[in-house]
């Protein structure tokens, strides 16, 4: 009896962990929304952009709505890839995989979107992750909503470091494209892109950083 006791209360534990797991990182996620917007560090975008980009789609990939780009540049990168720290989540050197919409490699960067140091907007995108419980796949943007504006996103691509300062979060919905478009045609910009909350597909984050 006092076994069969031990075996429920087990379980009831295990029970109760997996749910803080999981409601945990949503309440965080909409106590740190809530706090964005009262500081006005936000920018909350309810409904789809219907802006197209030639050679941009949104596909399903395993369930999974993602940005497809058909696009391709006149002139080929001398690297595969680049890598990637910021160092307020903890990435250091986080590869980069050049002209890739396959999620499934990490860290990818928009086929035709600006490579480090060019005038446009570097796209890359990754997943994020529920709780470390729940990742079956890699999640290096687990931890975007921690990035605030003024922080520094920095890029090593062939041997030349870039820096850019983050100057604006988004929250947009999974269709809307016209985040990939710089916001300008003079600057150089980044934009790092991953799901929120975080391991869920409701929504889009956009951190947004430019050249300094």
């Amino acid at each position: 009896m006092a076994a069969g006791k031990l075996v429920s209360l087990s379980f009831l534990a295990i029970g109760v962990i997996l749910l803080i797991q999981v409601v945990l990182p949503l309440l965080s996620f909409e106590i740190w929304q809530i706090g964005q917007q009262i500081s006005q560090n936000i920018l909350i975008s309810p409904r789809p952009n219907k802006q197209k980009i030639l050679g941009v789609s949104v596909k399903n990939q395993n369930n999974f709505p993602a940005f497809v780009s058909d696009l391709t540049r006149e002139t080929i990168p001398s690297y595969n890839e680049f890598n990637l720290t910021v160092s307020t989540i903890k990435i250091v050197d986080l590869p980069v995989v050049v002209d890739s919409n396959d999620l499934s490699k990490g860290l990818i960067h928009l086929p035709g979107s600006a490579l480090p140091g060019e005038k446009g907007n570097v796209f890359i995108s990754g997943h994020s992750a529920l709780s470390p419980l729940f990742s079956f796949k890699k999640a290096p943007f687990a931890n975007l909503t921690d990035v605030k504006k003024g922080d520094q996103l920095v890029v090593e691509a062939g041997g030349v470091k870039f820096t850019y300062k983050v100057v604006e979060i988004k929250v947009v919905d999974p269709s809307d494209v016209s985040v990939i478009s710089p916001p300008d045609s003079l600057g150089r910009y980044i934009s790092l892109m991953t799901c929120v909350p975080p391991g869920l597909n409701l929504k889009r984050l956009v951190v947004l950083g430019k050249m300094i």
